[in-house]
């Protein structure tokens, strides 16, 4: 008896130690000060404390403090997640996803996320559901991933509410019905996701689940548009062009055209001919008309095709010459030079 009252003894001891050091390696990493917090954790780690061996995998992950090393990483996330540390099933997981540090293997990710997932994680949830979705390491399954993708946006996750909202949309695994993909657009968009403000502003735009409402259409655009997302910008431009939602303003439609042109468009690039063929929001300029229609036209758009010969039929071989030219320049450079 006196034997194992010392073992109990000794062992809280040391318990106790390598609790303190995990606690020195999270107060490290609070103030950036990487190579204690590795000193620590690995102290920690190396007798089984997993949540030390959690946070050495994290800092093998990231490169914090050490050369990125993915097996490594691999390693101690294994360690954790065997002893049931959530966190670490599910980067484990992503780890057999994305083939980083063990060959790729999408059944042995599902049989981390499943893990992580029964215990609540979200993004391990969310995960499960694009697996089902895509029908990696298991068999395609909509419902099954509507399942999941409910678990996760019933948290808060914002990439699952919006993957949510696609599945009513499209009536995947669910029967479709466009005011409850509204509403789960909307909690998404509520976060910031482009995406799901932008289809958001399609339905109202289309009157899909809500009554149509330009300006709310018009102000869901906006918001994806202005984190850069190219078919909100082109919508938003329509929207300025047709005077729909707000004041009608060529200017302004020809701004949103651009911006989406510019990252590769076609609809947008074809647009942006007509407004320079037609000088609307801008100086009529045939030479920029028939550089945007060819480039438009190039990217398959074959309205486009017809705007460049009617264009043509109104230049000179020289400026036909040079707006091909500046097609090939604006092409060349990734859309950067196309003034």
């Amino acid at each position: 008896m006196v034997r194992i009252v010392i073992a109990v003894v000794i062992t809280l001891i040391f318990t106790a130690a390598w609790a303190g050091d995990y606690e020195d390696g999270v107060a490290a990493m609070e103030r950036k000060d990487y190579a204690t917090a590795l000193v620590k954790f690995r102290s920690a780690a190396q007798q089984g404390y997993k949540e030390a061996q959690y946070n050495l995998g994290v800092m093998y992950d990231k490169g914090e403090g050490v050369a990125q090393d993915y097996k490594e990483a691999v390693r101690w996330y294994l360690l954790a997640a065997k002893q049931g540390v959530a966190d670490a099933q599910y980067n484990l997981g992503v780890m057999y996803d994305e083939g980083e540090g063990v060959a790729q293997d999408y059944k042995e990710a599902v049989r981390w996320y499943l893990l992580a997932a029964a215990q609540g994680k979200d993004k391990a949830q969310y995960n499960l559901g694009l697996m089902f979705d895509d029908g990696k390491g298991v068999a395609q399954d909509y419902k099954e991933a509507v399942r999941w993708y409910l678990l996760a946006a019933k948290q808060g996750l914002a990439k699952a509410q919006y993957n949510l909202a696609l599945k009513y949309d499209k009536g995947q695994g669910v029967a479709q019905d466009y005011k409850e993909a509204v509403r789960w657009y909307q909690m998404a968009a509520k976060q910031g996701l482009e995406k799901a403000q932008y289809n958001l502003a399609l339905k109202y735009d289309k009157g899909q689940g809500e009554a149509q409402d330009y300006k709310e259409a018009v102000r869901w655009y906006r918001l994806a548009a202005q984190q850069g997302l190219a078919d909100a910008q082109y919508n938003l431009a329509l929207m300025y062009d047709k005077g729909q939602g707000v004041a009608q303003d060529y200017k302004e439609a020809v701004r949103w055209y651009l911006l989406a042109a510019r990252q590769g468009n076609a609809q947008a690039q074809h647009n942006l001919g007509v407004m320079y063929g037609l000088g609307q929001g801008v100086l009529q300029d045939y030479t920029r008309a028939h550089m945007w229609f060819n480039i438009a036209a190039i990217a398959g758009d074959k309205n486009s095709v017809k705007g460049r010969d009617l264009v043509a039929s109104k230049m000179t071989s020289q400026q036909i010459e040079q707006a091909q030219r500046m097609a090939r320049e604006c092409m060349a450079s990734n859309f950067t030079k196309c003034d």
